[in-house]
């Protein structure tokens, strides 16, 4: 085997699956958690219809939704420091009432 294609030790190979590799379209999350998990919904809304679907659910233990969430904002920061800062929407998004519970949106 080549020198450069060796792994490292402690090095994990992650393999990106081609059905996965396009992914999926959100404008929404839903955020919920236990004590135990935190739970996030990835829904696609489309204008002019009353009904949204989850097109992902994402499961993690407080411990690596906090690093997400760390990784998250270090990655924003250097995507605004490149790209320049993303305005936020002045007018906050309605959702309907059966969003309700233990939840964040984003």
């Amino acid at each position: 085997m080549e020198k450069n294609k060796q792994q490292q030790p402690n090095q994990l190979n992650i393999e990106l699956p081609a059905d996965i590799a396009h992914g999926v379209y959100s404008n929404l999350a839903v955020i919920s958690h236990s004590n135990s998990e935190f739970v996030f919904d990835f829904i696609q809304v489309l204008p002019g219809t009353p009904k949204a679907e989850v097109r992902s659910r994402i499961i993690m233990t407080p411990q690596h939704a906090k690093r997400f969430l760390l990784a998250l904002k270090d990655n924003f920061e250097k995507f605004e420091r490149h790209h320049g800062e993303v305005p936020m929407q002045e007018k906050e998004m309605k959702l309907p009432p059966n969003f309700g519970g233990t939840t964040g949106f984003a």
